[in-house]
């Protein structure tokens, strides 16, 4: 050990240019990782909680054919049996119908939604993506909170007179005038120009759909343990309803997110393999102009062993070094760009034909995956040090001592 930390004491060029390799190595794979996995979780949770929600339960057979003959028929008994189980934040009750709006000479299909306005604020982005005018309250009647872009089509702005007509639950003609309260921009160019919304209990008045829902939405108090409470509703609800998560939902998105985060480690990977070999390749060329000193250490009784276990100890110590300077400097960076995200406004059409709406990337500071991170870099810098020693180490002391 003494022998070691001397070595590393006098080689100060090579032990400085060792360390900086090898921590800014690291510094780049805890921020790339920090990336990687804060782009994904921002993109997921951005779809999810700017409309869809992170459990939804329908009649078991609406999703496939989402009709009239598949809702959910007794909403108060969904709402009281939800009120028995553990875990859940908030629950409300959707009605979603497709009709045909009209404003003077334009008319525009798109989709008429019931909400509860108090719980949706919960559940959703809806309120809080308001753009103009007022969100709506559980005592509106004929007030609709309409999209940005179907304002637009229908040439409408708040305090305007729109009609709409459509199907009620009953199969009856539905048909009302309303009007602008509020005008909403998501950022997702299709849902802002089909979607409008109505307070529920006026909803369920004018569409004959009292006590009736096409959806219910779920916000679990711990959104990671989403599967486990989706299985809880599931056996409390029974087989005549249909539980999912946010990742059955949203199953397309979820398989893009794992490709890209395939492809996204095996670029890490192939980054990191080089740079494995050009570490190895600085440690042989500085370890060989030790060649000489190795051999009159052999000359005087230093076996193979003490030789290897040296050599080996100034790696290790160099290596614990390096990655902990790169670990706190990787994770200061992911640290502070997860408190002040990266400005993404370049790319936010490209978003937005994945239906997000993005326009800041934060990194994701999470301390185990950056001692992962730290892990890797001092295996690959260990791993990297050990055929040059062992090459060098098998030279005899008098070809070691007459080496140039």
């Amino acid at each position: 050990m003494k022998m070691a930390l001397r070595n590393i004491a006098a080689y100060k060029k090579r032990t400085i240019v060792t360390v900086l390799l090898t921590s800014l190595t690291t510094a780049l794979l805890v921020f790339a990782s920090a990336w990687l996995d804060g782009s994904h979780q921002t993109m997921i949770k951005n779809a999810v909680e700017i409309y869809p929600g992170y459990l939804q339960i329908t009649g078991k057979e609406f999703r496939d054919k989402p009709s009239y003959e598949h809702l959910i028929f007794d909403s108060t008994t969904i709402r009281e049996k939800l009120a028995g189980i553990e875990g859940i934040a908030i629950s409300a009750a959707r009605f979603e119908s497709f009709v045909l709006y009209s404003a003077d000479e334009k008319a525009v299909g798109g989709m008429l939604t019931g909400i509860e306005p108090e719980k949706e604020a919960g559940l959703s982005r809806i309120s809080a993506s308001l753009q103009e005018g007022e969100y709506l309250t559980a005592e509106d009647t004929n007030q609709v909170y309409i999209g940005n872009e179907l304002a637009k089509r229908l040439k409408v702005g708040i305090g305007d007179e729109i009609a709409f007509v459509g199907n009620g639950a009953d199969y009856s003609f539905a048909a009302d005038n309303l009007r602008v309260k509020g005008i909403f921009q998501t950022g997702l160019y299709e849902f802002d120009t089909s979607t409008a919304f109505l307070n529920l209990a006026y909803f369920e008045e004018i569409m004959a759909a009292t006590n009736y829902a096409t959806h219910f939405i779920v916000m679990p108090e711990r959104p990671e343990q989403v599967e486990a409470l989706a299985a809880q509703i599931s056996t409390a609800l029974g087989s005549e309803y249909a539980v999912e998560s946010w990742q059955q939902i949203m199953a397309q998105l979820v398989k893009a997110m794992q490709m890209d985060s395939v492809f996204g480690y095996i670029t890490l990977g192939i980054f990191f393999i080089v740079i494995f070999f050009v570490i190895m390749i600085y440690t042989l060329l500085t370890v060989y102009s030790r060649i000489r000193e190795i051999g009159v250490l052999r000359a005087i009784g230093t076996t193979p062993k003490q030789i290897l276990g040296m050599l080996m100890l100034e790696s290790v110590l160099l290596a614990v070094v390096s990655v902990v300077l790169g670990g706190l400097i990787g994770g200061a960076v992911a640290y502070y760009f997860n408190l002040n995200p990266i400005p993404m406004s370049g790319f936010e059409e490209q978003f937005k034909q994945y239906g997000l709406a993005v326009s800041a990337m934060p990194t994701a500071f999470q301390p185990l995956v950056i001692l992962r991170d730290m892990v890797v870099m001092f295996v690959l810098s260990v791993l990297s040090t050990l055929y040059p020693i062992l090459k060098i180490n098998r030279y005899r002391p008098v070809e070691a001592m007459r080496h140039v």
